[in-house]
């Protein structure tokens, strides 16, 4: 049994590991974007290496996520943790030093193969590490640090892009992994499960990264309409079929299709793919929108986005209470409108563009619509299956809102017809924005209307989430597994 303390020296130097870890990965998935202008211009690149340069990341992460929680559970979740680290640094330095957008595009493939590796471990370590009576505030702080992580991220970003440049957005992480990997082999003891003798899925981890880079690919390139994207399209929905197949007969799966046996499960995932669709493609689009269009810098545009995120750390733990005692169904079917109209709040963001007038009442709007739905939904996920498979449900709805994210970036552009140069020009880019927001929008009211058609009160016994405080405006809180029931506690 896990037996170390919160309060002891030891204690202090997991959380402080598996902090920087998580910060790692956060940090990326929130800086990247406010980059990409820059990027664009220094190694000119088009829209379509923009686009790639955010989703090759997410393909590998979402794709191999779920198996990179199983192979810390196999081999020893210290061991692959510190492997994630380090392999997360070193394609961050790669990225850093690029020369152009292709071996940028690969370095970040490269990177979310690292992020897939140390994103669930540094949740898992604390879960075998500590004390059960310290684990629910140790896994408090640590979600509660990188949630700050996440909001600093930003900011942080458009500060290193408009000073140092845009290189220094990835080479930061190299110097965190160097403080990181020493402190956890030298502090955090290892753990693994010892029931995880059975074979890896790797050839359904395969077909699922393979089927969401050749749809994407299909998706970005679909303007030139030539033989390539309609083979990639073809090719990825045939990886995507040969990956369902895999899952149904395998016996040993990293996505067991009978979880989706509970119609509460498969309709929480359906508001998933719905809402973190919209917030991909707002969160990719609006950092490009207000230097493109409105003529911020990249610290001015990082620095804007903020509210959202420090609203779901303040607010994002008592959502969660208060869906407990009503039951997820209104805040899960009020909180997606609410984002809706956040975006469509944001339809006056143009040129000269006032802040306090124009963008931060649509983000304000926007992060309280966030703050409603995150954690309901995170504990309707978890309330749909058995307790001993809720750290799998969690897996499945994180990777689930990855994609989601990933295929938006890729289609919003060919939706609203930007053309591949039209983040060079602001009345293109701007033309498009609109639409670009009308869809979120309506996305995001498709959500709401399966939430209210399909979400029930779960019931009182039901696993909770662990992570009260979130922070992440991408993904859902990742949970290694249930706290407990109800009565438990």
């Amino acid at each position: 049994m896990p037996d170390v303390r919160l309060a002891s020296p030891q204690g202090k130097w997991i959380l402080l590991t598996t902090v920087l870890g998580s910060s790692m990965a956060l940090l990326d998935s929130t800086v990247v974007n406010v980059a990409l202008p820059h990027i664009g211009r220094d190694l000119g690149a088009d829209l379509a290496a923009l686009q790639w340069t955010v989703n090759a990341y997410m393909v590998t992460l979402a794709g191999l996520i779920l198996l990179g929680g199983a192979l810390g559970d196999r081999f020893g979740r210290r061991r692959i943790f510190v492997l994630g680290v380090l392999w997360f640094a070193a394609a961050s330095l790669l990225c850093g030093l690029a020369p152009n957008a292709g071996v940028l595009i690969a370095a970040r493939a490269l990177q979310g193969v690292g992020g897939a590796l140390l994103t669930p471990g540094s949740l898992a370590l604390i879960q075998a590490s500590f004390h059960a009576d310290d684990r629910g505030r140790a896994v408090g702080l640590w979600s509660g640090f990188g949630g700050v992580g996440a909001a600093v991220g930003p900011f942080l970003g458009g500060w290193l892009v408009d000073g140092p440049g845009w290189r220094w957005v990835f080479l930061l992480n190299v110097p965190l992994a160097l403080l990181c990997a020493p402190i956890a082999l030298r502090h955090v003891p290892e753990s693994s499960d010892q029931r995880a003798h059975t074979r890896f899925d790797a050839l359904g981890a395969a077909l699922c990264a393979a089927a969401l880079a050749l749809l994407t690919y299909a998706l970005i390139e679909a303007r030139t309409a030539s033989w390539t994207v309609a083979l990639s399209a073809v090719a990825g929905v045939v990886a995507a079929v040969a990956f369902v197949l895999v899952e149904r007969r395998g016996k040993d799966p990293m996505m067991p299709l009978d979880v989706f046996s509970s119609r509460q499960f498969t309709a929480v995932n359906l508001v998933t793919l719905c809402v973190y669709a919209a917030f991909g493609g707002f969160f990719f689009l609006a950092a490009l929108q207000l230097q493109v269009v409105v003529g911020w810098s990249a610290l001015a545009a990082g620095t804007a986005l903020l509210p959202t995120t420090v609203l779901m750390l303040l607010l994002s733990a008592r959502s969660g209470e208060l869906a407990e005692r009503l039951g997820p169904r209104l805040q899960l079917t009020v909180g997606p409108l609410l984002c809706a109209a956040g975006m469509l709040l944001m339809l006056r963001v143009g040129p000269d563009a006032s802040y306090l007038a124009d963008v931060l009442p649509a983000l304000l709007v926007l992060g309280f619509g966030m703050v409603t739905l995150v954690a309901p939904l995170t504990a309707s996920v978890l309330a749909a299956v058995d307790t001993a498979r809720a750290g799998l449900a969690s897996g499945i709805n994180n990777a689930a809102a990855r994609a989601a994210g990933l295929v938006s970036v890729a289609a919003l552009p060919l939706l609203t017809g930007m053309g591949e140069e039209a983040y060079r020009s602001p009345r293109a880019f701007d033309d498009a924005f609109g639409p670009a927001m009308l869809i979120c929008a309506g996305v995001l009211v498709a959500g709401s209307v399966i939430a209210f058609t399909t979400v029930r009160r779960p019931a009182p016994d039901c696993p909770r989430p662990e992570c009260r405080t979130h922070g992440s405006v991408l993904t859902p809180p990742l949970e290694q597994g249930a706290r407990g029931t109800a009565r438990d506690r």
